[in-house]
């Protein structure tokens, strides 16, 4: 089996990197950053969204494995004091997985015939700067509403979790395969109406954004910020393509949401 090691510069994450190659290497286990068959992420979820970003031409070959270094995260399954337990479990690897459904963008530009696409793990966001965002928002080619606030967010199922649910997303169980739309700071009075409260969008269905204006615009794929312009329309739909974890123990969803937002079980145990 051939492994790749993703870190952060955190001082912690570095030494556990390099004491995680000594097992590896102890165990006859393979390291190859080009062509892994596992990726181990060591930091937390942003070091994996980086991990899944560089490895995202290689999603049907590859499994995840998130260590965290704080606590468990939404996709860190294993703690810092737990390599050696996460090695035993990769010399035993029977090929097991749990994957989690992606979000595909697709950017189409004035006077280029050539679509920009990219692939999210969480979301992607469109903003204006300077100003009103304008936009209209047609879900399966229909029109649904001319959108007017500072921006509108597309998140995946487990995306729900992260900056969809900080502007008032519902938070979705991954394994319903759904896109969620929620709208940040919309304006709404006598003249601009807008739905204001989030939209789950079917598995075979789109979100189609179309810019009033085509400047000035700034979109995120997850961590990744661009400044955009000459922008005609975005696509949003539920990609062909999963990312897959390996699943040598796998923490239940709403397990994740408890630990991550309330916390009632630590208290209960104090």
């Amino acid at each position: 089996m051939k492994i790749a090691i993703i870190y952060n510069n955190n001082q912690k994450s570095v030494a556990l990197a390099d004491s995680l190659r000594k097992l590896c290497q102890q165990n006859q286990l393979i390291l190859d950053e080009k062509h892994p068959n596992v990726v181990i992420t060591i930091g937390g979820d942003g070091t994996l969204l980086s991990a899944f970003h560089r490895y995202a031409h290689l999603l049907s070959e590859i499994r995840f494995v998130g260590v965290h270094t704080g606590h468990l995260g939404f996709y860190t399954d294993w703690r810092d004091y737990e390599l050696e337990e996460l090695v035993a479990s990769l010399v035993a690897d029977q090929g097991e997985s749990v994957s989690y459904p992606l979000l595909d963008v697709e950017v189409c530009y004035q006077e280029q015939e050539e679509k920009a696409h990219f692939i999210a793990l969480n979301e992607s966001t469109l903003k204006r700067v300077g100003g009103t965002m304008v936009c209209d928002v047609y879900i399966k080619d229909e029109l649904f509403e001319r959108f007017r606030g500072d921006g509108i967010c597309i998140s995946t199922p487990t995306g729900s979790t992260a900056y969809n649910k900080s502007v008032g997303g519902a938070v979705i169980h991954p394994r319903l395969e759904a896109l969620q739309l929620t709208e940040i700071a919309s304006i709404n009075n006598r003249v601009f109406r807008t739905l204001s409260s989030p939209m789950i969008v079917a598995p075979n269905e789109w979100i189609k954004l179309k810019p009033a204006t085509e400047d000035g615009f700034i979109l995120t794929i997850d961590q990744l910020t661009s400044a955009e312009k000459n922008i005609i329309e975005i696509n949003y739909r539920i990609s062909k393509e999963r990312i897959h974890f390996a699943r040598y123990r796998h923490t239940h969803f709403w397990s994740r949401v408890e630990d991550a937002f309330i916390g009632a079980k630590k208290s209960h145990e104090i």
